[in-house]
């Protein structure tokens, strides 16, 4: 919102106060500044004056020898270019020493032999910018009103003296969309006098028939519309010109300026149709037809469906309603009667209508934050009182009223405790009344504080504490003192599972791993690359995906896992080893809408691994075991027992390579090789991945970490190698060595797995070094052998081994 110091000055007495005061006390009531600026771009030395003359110049047929009265009885020879320029004219004269935008100063001159003593100037030599100018502004020097004041400078009379305001308003202020309401926001700030602008009634003079149909009561529930007949078209006053160029308007002529300018004034949106192309005088607002079409003002033509708003009059339309006016009833240079239409549209049917015409007019941004319904019949009264006055117009009918309902008073009960208390300053009651007043709120007092009417102007006030943020805008947030938080603060502290995210996440990183974080959006083809611990039939989509890419949510870690690898690897990074804690999104159950979110750990190991001093013999898949290992290793730091590996063949991974972990018996995760199809299609070096559904693996952690001292006691080692048949699980004998040893045994440790034509066909053997250990005692060589000798024949009986 531009607002003119000038324009606001009618309105609000401003003696004394600065257009910087004002920016300085908007900004610290809660309305934003965005820039001061003056529309003087640097001009000096121009003044008013008459041609008297206009001659050809006698060396040139371009140029014309000028005689212009620049008053004070001083008459000037101005030699002209402009194909425009003829006596009688009053025209911006540049003296000689004016200076002009752009650096440009104004010296006595000889043209062709021909004496210039000064410069007639056109609209951009002043310094107007295009976007204000009406087109024949544009073309040659700008030729003003013809009753001009001769003599004076043209800043004044051009208000290029005037200072401009920029706000930045937010959508809940649209009181401060019109002039009025601004006048309304820096009287209560200043505390002065407002001054609004007395309208008259002006008397019927003509009967005019007119009939207005609101079809659509929901989105049109106010209507109002008047004819005016005997208007005459043509350029506006300049003083409201200028008013209008300083809020960014480009001004057309008299009967369009009027009804921008009492849009700017009043806030209320106003549209003007030539009556004589409003067929039979009749006025119907109805929801368009889909493909309904209509061609704007803007020579557009644009498209409706049934979602818009339409003014018709019964045989074509006329109006997109609240956005642009239609060019089949558009005012012209031969209009001599008009309707003239005020109304207040369904704020979010405008906005859907200017989204999806994509149109956003000065119009439609008023419409859309919601007009003052009270505003409505004043603003109309405006326009026809100017039209009358300016236009030369005479009133042909009463205003035509259409309404649903009334608008009901609105009063809130405002208590002084709750004020005080959330305030954190003590108010007197008085000085409460008396920001009231200044807000012109009418307000009673009550046994617990106030009752405010809120006038229909300030829809962004609907509950208490918006009365107390007006006291508090009014009083001074800088008056406010600074306290601290008081009361009884309960100490800060991580959840137990915050703890164990912080857990998984160092544990990882110390064992090498690097936290990557993905997108949650994906696509359903990603998703379908490798399988996930939850069978997805149907993802949650978005309702309107930015692109294909990112259309859905996530129910699997390992895809951008994998893309991330790949990214890696073609970048130069030869060993990759990352891993990823956060949300997947399963869809809900049918009488849901929102979906089911679920912590997961993903994890990827591949590439060549980094040289080392120490000579080892790669292993086949070794980066399988490398991976089971972390995965060990963060068990046992969270204290997660009773883990187990079952072989599986998920799609997407190796059908040899891949098991499902189970904890407490059921599936928590999956660790595989990737398939070598996926891994080749990414460009991967047998890629080895891991995913655990968090929320199962903390159900499973049995307790904080008990910490024991280090035993007194000795402990006795015992190496075992049996042979067994190769699909016994090795996993199975460790858990058959710890059933038969009992208590005593502290630990069983793999330490070799062997095949071959020694061991025998379909045969392996394996070798475990165990521990023994009891807590009070050392062990005897006795008692050692006899557990030692039941752990053989356990194994022996229950999985048919041999002791080697």
């Amino acid at each position: 919102m531009l607002v003119s110091y000038e324009w606001l000055s009618q309105y609000v007495d401003l003696e004394g106060i600065s257009p910087e005061d004002i920016a300085e006390e908007l900004n610290r009531t809660g309305i934003e500044v965005e820039v001061i600026y003056t529309r003087d771009p640097g001009v000096s030395g121009v003044i008013i004056g008459e041609v008297m003359s206009v001659e050809r110049h006698p060396e040139a047929d371009r140029l014309n020898v000028c005689l212009v009265n620049v008053g004070k009885g001083q008459v000037l020879q101005i030699v002209c270019g402009a194909k425009n320029v003829a006596a009688g004219q009053r025209v911006p004269v540049a003296l000689v020493g004016a200076k002009l935008p752009g650096g440009l100063h104004i010296k006595k001159a000889k043209l062709r032999g021909v004496e210039s003593n000064g410069m007639i100037c056109s609209a951009q030599e002043l310094g107007f910018p295009e976007k204000v100018l009406m087109k024949e502004q544009t073309e040659g020097i700008l030729v003003l009103e013809p009753d001009a004041p001769i003599g004076i400078d043209i800043k004044e009379f051009l208000g290029m003296n005037d200072q401009v305001i920029e706000l930045q308003l937010t959508p809940n202020r649209s009181d401060c969309l019109g002039m009025i309401g601004v006048a309304y926001e820096v009287a209560a700030i200043f505390d002065r006098e407002l001054r609004l602008p007395m309208t008259q009634d002006m008397p019927l003079q003509y009967e005019a028939p007119i009939n207005v149909y609101i079809e659509s009561e929901e989105d049109c529930p106010f209507y109002a519309a008047q004819v005016v007949h005997d208007i005459k078209v043509g350029p506006s006053p300049q003083w409201m010109q200028n008013r209008l160029i300083s809020a960014g308007i480009r001004p057309i002529n008299n009967i369009v300026d009027i009804t921008n300018y009492v849009m700017l004034e009043t806030g209320q949106p106003l549209h003007a149709f030539d009556y004589n192309r409003v067929q039979g005088g009749q006025i119907i607002v109805r929801r368009a037809l889909s493909g309904e079409q209509i061609v704007t003002l803007d020579g557009v033509t644009r498209t409706c469906d049934d979602q818009m708003l339409l003014i018709t009059d019964g045989e074509q339309p006329l109006a997109l309603a609240g956005v642009m006016g239609g060019e089949s009833s558009e005012v012209t240079d031969e209009t001599v009667t008009i309707l003239l239409e005020s109304a207040f549209f369904d704020p979010q049917m405008v906005r859907q209508t200017s989204r999806k015409v994509g149109l956003r007019s000065e119009a439609s941004a008023r419409f859309e934050k919601g007009v003052d319904p009270e505003g409505i019949l004043p603003a109309l009264a405006r326009a026809v009182q100017l039209l009358c006055q300016i236009a030369g117009g005479a009133v042909a009918s009463e205003a035509i009223v259409k309404k649903v309902g009334d608008v009901e008073e609105m009063v809130i009960n405002l208590r002084h405790e709750r004020l005080v208390n959330l305030l954190g300053v003590q108010i007197d009651p008085e000085e409460v009344l008396n920001i009231f007043r200044r807000l012109q709120f009418p307000t009673e007092v009550t046994d617990e504080g106030y009752a405010v009417q809120i006038p229909t102007r300030r829809p962004d006030i609907t509950i208490e504490v918006d009365l107390i943020e007006e006291v508090a805008r009014l009083y001074g947030y800088d008056r406010i003192p600074t306290t601290l938080p008081w009361g009884q603060q309960p100490p800060g502290g991580l959840t137990e599972e915050q703890k164990a995210r912080r857990v998984i996440r160092h544990t990882l990183m110390d064992l090498g791993l690097h936290e990557v974080l993905t997108y949650s959006l994906t696509s359903t083809e990603l998703e379908q690359e490798v399988a996930s611990l939850f069978a997805v039939e149907n993802h949650v989509s978005l309702a309107m995906p930015m692109s294909a890419e990112h259309a859905v949510l996530r129910s699997n870690l390992l895809p951008h896992l994998i893309e991330t690898a790949s990214y890696n690897h073609r970048h130069g990074n030869e060993r990759v080893q990352i891993f990823e804690l956060a949300h997947v999104y399963l869809p809900g159950q049918a009488d849901e809408t929102l979906p089911e979110e679920r912590l997961f750990l993903g994890g990827l190991l591949t590439g060549k691994q980094p040289a080392s001093i120490w000579k080892e013999q790669p292993l086949p898949a070794g980066e399988f075991y490398k991976a089971k290992g972390i995965l060990d290793a963060l068990f046992a730091r969270l204290g997660v027992v009773d883990v187990e590996y079952q072989a599986v063949a998920p799609h997407g991974f190796h059908p040899g390579r891949t098991a499902q972990i189970l904890i407490g018996g059921e599936v928590a995760g999956l660790l595989g090789e990737l398939h070598p199809q996926l891994a080749k299609k990414h460009d991967l070096s047998r890629p080895v991945a891991f995913q655990l559904d968090v929320e199962r693996l903390f159900a499973a952690i049995e307790g904080p970490l008990v910490y024991q001292p280090i035993p007194r006691v000795p402990a006795v080692t015992r190496d075992l190698a049996v042979v067994v048949d190769e699909a016994v699980p090795v996993g199975l004998l460790e858990e058959g060595i710890w059933q038969a040893g009992g208590e005593l045994v502290e630990s069983v440790v793999l330490f070799d797995v062997f095949a071959g034509e020694q061991i025998g066909v379909g045969k392996k053997n394996v070798a475990f070094s165990l521990a023994y250990r009891a807590a009070d005692r050392t062990l005897t060589d006795e008692e050692v052998s006899a557990v030692h000798e039941r752990v053989i024949c356990h194994l022996e009986e229950t999985f048919g081994a041999k002791l080697r």
